[in-house]
């Protein structure tokens, strides 16, 4: 059964013409949503960059501390390499917790505006 438009799809809702997008990015609110997005994901893809970075130069430069035995088979190396995924994960739970809160409410104001739900 073949259907013109997707299950779930919203026919009624209407496209924005390119001098209202223009007009919404230059708006305080959309200056706002950038800022939020920005003042988190800037500091927190630095700072991961960097403890990515440190891994690598350690591993390079640093052999006997990073092959240090901490307890069995484990080191420092495995161990670092190991916190590389954990924060990985953590991060992206930390955004998404952020954007949900923070970003998506905001977004979502704009986008129905702009579709002419508000």
């Amino acid at each position: 059964m073949a259907t013109e438009t997707p299950p779930g799809a919203k026919t009624d809702r209407r496209l924005p013409s390119a001098e209202e997008f223009v007009q919404v990015q230059q708006s305080a609110e959309f200056g706002e949503l950038r800022r939020s997005y920005r003042s988190f994901a800037f500091p927190l893809t630095i700072a991961f960059i960097a403890w990515y970075l440190l891994y690598v130069l350690l591993s390079n430069y640093a052999g006997d501390f990073m092959g240090t035995k901490l307890f069995g088979n484990v080191n420092v190396a495995l161990l670092l390499g190991l916190a590389q995924f954990i924060t990985t994960f953590l991060i992206a739970w930390w955004y998404s917790r952020h954007a949900a809160e923070k970003l998506d409410p905001k977004a979502e104001a704009i986008k129905s505006r702009m579709e002419g739900g508000a």
